[in-house]
C-alpha cells in the first residue's frame, strides 16, 4: 500500500524552488522518488537546493526562471521534458507579499502580486499541459494561504491573487479531469519561513500566531512538502479540485 506514496520515475517542476516553501516540496518529491527541475530567479538559491536534491539521489535541473513572463515559463516546461524525460508534476509555489493599506496601494504593486502569484499559475498550468494532456497523466498543486478564507490587514493584493487561485484550482480540475490530469491546492498558514521573517522574527508576533494555533506551533517548509508528496502520488489518484487546509487549526479555532 506505502508504494502508492512513491514517486519514483517521476518528473516535478517546482517554482520558487530556491527557499522557504519551495525548497521544502522540492526535497520532498526528492526524497518520494522524483527527478526535479527547479525554477526560480535566484540561481545561487536554486544551486543549493539542486546539491540537496542529487544528495538524496535524484536528478535536478536548474532553470531560471521568471514566471511573470510566458516565454520563460514555456522554456521550463521544454526543459523538464526534454533533459528529464517528461514532466507528471507541477507544484505552483512561486509568490510574493506586498505589505499596503488597500486606499494606498499602487497599481504596479497590484498588478505585480497579482501577475507573480496568481497569472503565473496560468501560465505554468498551460505550459505543462503540453505534455500533461498528450500523456492522459498528471498532478498540478498549487500553494495557496489560508488568507484566501482568515484575510489579514494591509495584505489585499496578496489575498486577492490566494483567493483567484482556489477559484481557478476548482476550474482547471474539472476542464482536465477528462485527461486524468488533477489539480489540488493546499492552504498553509503560518509557516516561517524567509518570506515573513521580517515579521516572525518579532517574539511577540511571533508568540500571538502560536498562541492563536490550536496546535501550538507554527508550520514548516516541511509540512507543506509532505502534503504535496500526497497530493502529487498515486494515493491521491482520486482527489481533484481539493483545498488542502494545512494550518494548524488556525482557520476553526
Amino acid at each position: 500500500m506505502f508504494e502508492r506514496f512513491r514517486l519514483d520515475g517521476q518528473v516535478a517542476v517546482v517554482t520558487g524552488a530556491g527557499r522557504g516553501i519551495g525548497r521544502g516540496i522540492a526535497l520532498a518529491l526528492a526524497e518520494a522518488g522524483a527527478d526535479v527541475a527547479l525554477a526560480g530567479r535566484t540561481v545561487a538559491q536554486l544551486e543549493e537546493t539542486a546539491h540537496t536534491v542529487e544528495a538524496l539521489g535524484r536528478r535536478a535541473l536548474v532553470v531560471p526562471t521568471d514566471v511573470t513572463v510566458s516565454e520563460q515559463v514555456e522554456r521550463l516546461a521544454d526543459r523538464a521534458a526534454s533533459e528529464l524525460g517528461h514532466l507528471d508534476i507541477l507544484v505552483n509555489n512561486a509568490g510574493i507579499l506586498v505589505d499596503q493599506e488597500a486606499q494606498a496601494i499602487r497599481d504596479d504593486d497590484w498588478l505585480r502580486v497579482i501577475d507573480t502569484n496568481l497569472n503565473s499559475v496560468m501560465r505554468c498550468a498551460r505550459a505543462a499541459a503540453r505534455y500533461m494532456i498528450p500523456q492522459q497523466r498528471g498532478s498540478i498543486v498549487n500553494i495557496a494561504s489560508i488568507f484566501a478564507y482568515t484575510p489579514a490587514p494591509r495584505f489585499s493584493s496578496y489575498v486577492a491573487a490566494k483567493g483567484g487561485m482556489i477559484s481557478f484550482t476548482r476550474a482547471l480540475a474539472l476542464e482536465w479531469a477528462r485527461y486524468k490530469v488533477r489539480v489540488n491546492a493546499i492552504a498553509p498558514g503560518y509557516v516561517h519561513t524567509e518570506l515573513n521573517e521580517w515579521a516572525l522574527s518579532n517574539p511577540q508576533i511571533r508568540d500571538g500566531l502560536i498562541r492563536a494555533t490550536p496546535l501550538r506551533r507554527l508550520g514548516t517548509p516541511e509540512d507543506i512538502g509532505l502534503a504535496v508528496v500526497y497530493l502529487a502520488s498515486p494515493a491521491a489518484d482520486y482527489m481533484t479540485g481539493e483545498i488542502v487546509v494545512l494550518d494548524g487549526g488556525y482557520v476553526i479555532r
